[in-house]
Parts: C-alpha cells; sequence; structure tokens
C-alpha cells in the first residue's frame, strides 16, 4: 500500500492554524490563572505566522502567482497578514494585548476555514500582475488588520458593559482607555481603507482600462468606507456613548468581512475570485 504524498504546503498550514489555536488557549489561561501569559502567547502567534509564512512561499515557488486569486489563497494569506499585524502590536501595544482573547480565536476559527477549503491553484492574468496589484491588496490587508485590533479593543469595553469582568483579566486599561486606543486603530484602518481604493482604482485602469464600474465587490468596498467615515464622524462630533461606539466598529468590521471573504467569490464581475 502506498503511503499519502507528503505536502510542505498543506503541513505548514495545519501547523500554522494549530499554533493560532494553542495562542487562543494560552490568552485563555491567563484569565483561569490570573496572570497573563504574555511570553507563551507570543510564543504560539510567532510560530502560526511563520507557518503560514512558509506555506506561502512554497505555494509561490510552486504557481508563480501571489496568494490572492482563490478563496484559500485569500484566507491564507489574511491568516498571515492579520497574525502578523496582531503580532506587531502584541509587542508594541502592551495595552492591546487582552484583545486577543476575541483575536486570537477568530484566527484560530479563520485557519480552520482555509483547511476547508480549495486548494487548487489559478493562473493570474498577466495584466493583473503588476506592483500596483500588490500595493493594493497589501494596504487592504493592513486596513483589515487594524480594524481587527479594533473590534478586540472594542470588545472589551462591551464585555464590561455586560458585567463579564472574567473577560477582561487585568491589567487592562480603563474604558476610556481602550475606546480611544480602539478609535485610534479605526483612524488608521481608514487611511489605508482610502489608499486602497486609490490604488484599486488605478490598478483597474491598466487590468481592465477603467478606474471604476461599480461592480459588487468596488461597490461594497465603498459602502464600507463611507460607514467608516460615518463612524468616525460620529466619534468625533457627537462623542457617542462608548458602547455605541463598540456597536459601530463591529458594524465596519462585519461589513470589511463580508467585503473581503464574500463578495469576490460571489460576484460575476471582473473581480471574482482576486483579492
Amino acid at each position: 500500500m502506498l503511503s499519502p504524498v507528503f505536502n510542505p504546503e498543506q503541513a505548514f498550514v495545519v501547523l500554522g492554524v494549530v499554533a493560532y489555536l494553542l495562542a487562543a488557549l494560552a490568552a485563555w489561561a491567563g484569565v483561569v490563572v490570573r496572570k497573563p501569559i504574555d511570553r507563551l502567547v507570543q510564543l504560539c502567534l510567532g510560530l502560526a505566522v511563520t507557518a503560514c509564512l512558509l506555506a506561502i512561499v512554497i505555494r509561490w515557488q510552486q504557481t508563480g502567482n501571489g496568494p490572492f486569486l482563490t478563496l484559500y489563497e485569500v484566507l491564507l494569506s489574511n491568516l498571515f497578514s492579520l497574525g502578523l499585524i496582531f503580532a506587531v502590536v502584541f509587542y508594541l501595544v502592551p495595552r492591546a494585548r487582552p484583545a486577543s482573547l476575541l483575536l486570537l480565536p477568530m484566527l484560530g476559527l479563520l485557519g480552520v476555514w482555509t483547511l476547508d477549503t480549495d486548494p487548487a491553484p489559478l493562473e493570474l492574468p498577466a495584466t493583473y500582475d503588476t506592483a500596483l496589484l500588490w500595493i493594493h491588496v497589501g494596504v487592504g490587508k493592513v486596513f483589515l488588520g487594524m480594524n481587527m485590533v479594533a473590534v478586540g479593543l472594542a470588545a472589551l469595553i462591551f464585555a464590561r458593559r455586560l458585567k463579564r469582568d472574567v473577560l477582561v483579566n487585568s491589567p487592562v486599561a480603563a474604558d476610556e482607555e481602550l475606546d480611544d486606543l480602539a478609535w485610534r486603530f479605526m483612524a488608521v484602518a481608514f487611511v489605508f481603507h482610502s489608499l486602497m481604493l486609490i490604488a484599486g482604482a488605478v490598478w483597474a485602469q491598466d487590468a481592465w482600462g477603467r478606474f471604476w464600474a461599480w461592480d459588487s465587490l468596488e461597490t461594497w468596498a465603498f459602502i464600507t468606507w463611507l460607514f467608516m467615515a460615518l463612524s468616525l464622524h460620529l466619534r468625533i462630533t457627537w462623542r457617542i456613548p462608548r458602547w455605541s461606539g463598540s456597536l459601530l466598529i463591529f458594524g465596519v468590521f462585519i461589513l470589511a468581512f463580508l467585503t473581503f471573504f464574500g463578495v469576490p467569490f460571489t460576484s460575476v464581475g471582473p473581480h471574482k475570485g482576486i483579492l
């Protein structure tokens, strides 16, 4: 009986998903023992990001395309980029570390979804393969990562409002500081979302001969941008309650998540399968 062929790419993806789940368990174990286990969380998070990067490198060598064509590639590349962004935030912004209670399980579930998708490759059209595509996709991933961190911080505020203090094991900043930090991340996310739209329009001119055509992905990306702009305006001008602000942050992330991981793979426009 022949043994199955070893697939190093899939092995690294599995390792990355397991590492994300272990990081989530470590974060929640800190809640149980009432002592943050930051070093273990950082170790598992670093292992997860490295494993996903190696899987992308192996796939890139085999296909010759960047990881942004199929749903599997989009999930894998975001599994890497979102983990990397949060790892940097975790290291540089200690006040944001409790957000790992939500974000690390979220990344673990994203990894499980990745393993359940078809890894069959597609060929990237020659007109798409330009530096602007990398810029467009890259700034989009930074946008989603910043928004994700804001969601994790907003969840801490919402958990306190629901009297679930166990979810926000000390040291955790006061709600006012968490709220301010969350909206700072949202402001950075808004800048990168704007850059994503601009870079995407310029790239589309080279790829399809038009800057904008209101296809499904373009439309929903613009709706997300408008909702972000409205949310930031309400936060700055009206000083809305913190729990209301948390709901707005959640809403932006839900819109962004559906735009990134849903619309490109249900659209009949030229953006189909490209993100």
